[in-house]
């Protein structure tokens, strides 16, 4: 999308130039351990010198070893359109002679989280283990992801996780309560044309440029369809091989649940209240009470789950 009469040459005073960059898209595949990045860590001997590869060059290299010099999906951040993105396929097309390099490219949006851009500078730079250490599953975060479109800027907060794990908890007991449903007898032709208006709506909406906000609209439109339980579980199960929420999990619960001390299983009604609250210290110090008692707790996609510490 951008236009090379448009673009501004030698901003950069650093960059190498002369018999190095002969036209202004010129960007580097090798650098040389020289000038400014003489103290380069990591560098090694080349037919063109001491050195070490561009930024661009080595996911090239990487994507190609590995995936081979085609295929089929190339996923970035939306601030690599304009630049990383097309120094690849100029520079993996010019060495293959193959078009096109790539089938399909997904650009994704910034993640903001509480309404700011995520970074350390911040100190709102959240790792998984961050999101485990507040009592949640990563099953609970991918739910949240599913409600945004991949091209749309999802703002994280922690309300926002709750209300997905809680959803994500009533999904997976619907989903176990339609597999318990007996009975299996024929459609009527209006409610066998509603199953299959489900599963060709659901494909429609995973193949609109994966606009899996939809896709999971419709999972809820499954829950509360008036076609019998155990088509809904059909359908459901089905659904769930592309959305990966593991629902079939909802079936298994802690171990030990039947052999938990009567103040133990209160401490666990107790946490699982502050945290529909939001109230995360209060959660986070009845967790403290639970392993204080010799109880070690994770929090899953299926709930709270608990175990003697030996």
């Amino acid at each position: 999308g951008q236009h090379l009469d448009e673009k501004q040459t030698a901003v950069r005073p650093d960059v190498q130039t002369g018999e190095h960059k002969r036209h202004p898209a010129d960007f580097a595949l090798w650098f040389k351990r020289v000038g400014r990045f003489a103290s380069h860590t990591m560098h090694w001997d080349s037919p063109w010198g001491d050195g070490f590869p561009g930024w661009h060059i080595e996911c090239s290299a990487m994507s190609t070893k590995y995936l081979g010099e085609q295929f089929d999906i190339h996923t970035g951040g939306e601030d690599h359109l304009s630049i990383h993105h097309p120094n690849e396929i100029a520079q993996a097309e010019g060495a293959s002679g193959k078009h096109p390099f790539v089938k399909y490219w997904v650009h994704h949006a910034f993640l903001m989280v509480e309404g700011q851009k995520m970074s350390k500078s911040l100190g709102n730079y959240l790792k998984v283990e961050d999101i485990a250490a507040k009592g949640f599953d990563s099953l609970d975060l991918r739910y949240l992801y599913l409600g945004t479109h991949y091209r749309k800027v999802l703002n994280f907060t922690w309300e926002s996780l709750a209300a997905a794990q809680t959803a994500l908890a009533k999904l997976r007991s619907s989903f176990r309560r339609f597999k318990q449903a007996t009975g299996r007898t024929a459609l009527s032709v209006d409610k066998l044309a509603k199953v299959d208006d489900f599963g060709v709506q659901f494909m429609a909406a995973v193949s609109d440029d994966m606009n899996l906000p939809q896709a999971l609209a419709i999972v809820w439109e499954v829950v509360k369809s008036n076609i019998p339980d155990y088509d809904k579980y059909d359908l459901l199960r089905e659904f769930d091989q592309i959305l990966g929420l593991n629902l079939d999990a909802a079936e298994t619960g802690p171990s030990e649940a039947q052999t938990l001390p009567e103040n133990v299983k209160d401490l666990l009604t107790r946490r699982q209240q502050a945290r529909v609250e939001k109230n995360f210290d209060l959660a986070d110090k009845i967790r403290q009470e639970i392993e204080a008692a010799g109880f070690s707790l994770q929090d899953t996609a299926s709930g709270q789950q608990v175990f003697a510490k030996h």
